[in-house]
């Protein structure tokens, strides 16, 4: 056996003379929002407990969060803790704000005080506070195919601008992605070839999964790509910022809610449209082609829940509506 360096020797004594633990000493104090927002992937959801966290402690404390007021908050007893959200609760509804906002406050309570539980800094919990009843997707009858062409031949295709555009729009609907689906996607993530894409699904986290593409889709992004001259740029984002100021930058999801907004006004079309009513449209036109087919519905559209495609579906074909009418002939 070959003898024991000193400097190892030295490292070792060290060691054994340390207190267990010492090494991985946490602050005493821990900032719980801070650590909320880090544990957290979206960036919607970070700006979102953000703006919700300081909305809730200027009600009851006057100021905005800093991190003794959330620890004091977070060192209540279960009562008074209950106490005080069903006091902003109330306020909300008084309010007269929608069921779904009033819940989205709440949950990122609910987050911040979870988050406290983790880090031993709280000992209750907010469980036995509900939330208001939502009717999820309310409209999601979207615009038929034809309005959606004309959004497309609005398009100047020969211009750098109009290239990338038409490919936006062509997997809004083709493919029926969500804004942040379109703005994460990556050069490599797409295969010509293949006529494939790799896209980071809502909620997914770092797991990608891949979509195929239809032709025209795929000479769109191709024709872009080849254009712009990031073919070979595989790390580099695929949509990015055609302007002198922030250009080469990756495009963001308001610019493609301004791009749909702004075309289909041009368009005429009277709903106020957004990419996620795009993706609206879409799924309910296939449900149209397919003649209901919940499963091909439900994998096209990657929802997670076949109840969400069935609300779709009785919003395309008014099924209140076609009772209502029998019995109104029958009397």
């Amino acid at each position: 056996m070959s003898p024991i360096h000193p400097e190892n020797i030295t490292v070792l004594e060290n060691s054994l003379v340390k207190s267990i633990g010492e090494n991985f000493c946490l602050d005493h104090d821990p900032d719980v929002i801070k650590q909320l927002l880090g544990d957290t992937r979206s960036p919607n959801t970070k700006k979102a407990y953000e703006k919700d966290l300081k909305d809730f402690f200027s009600f009851i404390a006057g100021c905005e969060p800093s991190r003794d007021l959330v620890l004091e908050f977070l060192h209540l007893e279960q009562k008074h803790a209950v106490a005080v959200v069903l006091k902003y609760k109330a306020h909300l509804i008084k309010k007269e704000l929608a069921e779904a906002t009033v819940n989205r406050r709440i949950s990122a309570i609910k987050s911040m005080t979870a988050m406290g539980r983790k880090l031993g800094v709280c000992t209750f919990t907010l469980e036995d506070i509900k939330g208001e009843k939502v009717e999820a997707y309310r409209d999601t009858t979207g615009i038929p195919a034809t309005d959606y062409a004309k959004v497309l031949a609005l398009v100047d295709r020969s211009t750098l601008k109009g290239k990338r555009d038409y490919a936006i729009l062509r997997l809004l609907w083709d493919n029926a992605l969500r804004r942040n689906e379109i703005c994460s996607i990556n050069v490599g993530n797409f295969n010509a070839q293949s006529r494939t894409l790799t896209i980071l699904g809502k909620g997914k986290g770092t797991q990608k999964q891949t979509i195929d593409l239809s032709a025209k889709t795929t000479e769109a992004i191709a024709d872009w790509l080849v254009k712009s001259g990031k073919a070979s740029k595989y790390k580099e984002p695929m949509f990015t910022v055609i302007a002198y100021n922030g250009n080469g930058k990756r495009i963001s999801g308001e610019a493609i809610r301004r791009l749909v907004d702004n075309l289909c006004q041009q368009v005429g079309i009277t709903k106020k449209m957004s990419p996620h009513r795009v993706r609206h449209s879409s799924i309910t036109t296939v449900l149209d082609k397919n003649n209901g087919n919940y499963r091909a519905t439900q994998r096209f559209s990657r929802h997670v829940k076949p109840d969400t495609v069935m609300k779709y579906d009785d919003n395309r074909q008014k099924l209140q509506k076609q009772m209502t009418d029998i019995l109104a002939d029958l009397v």
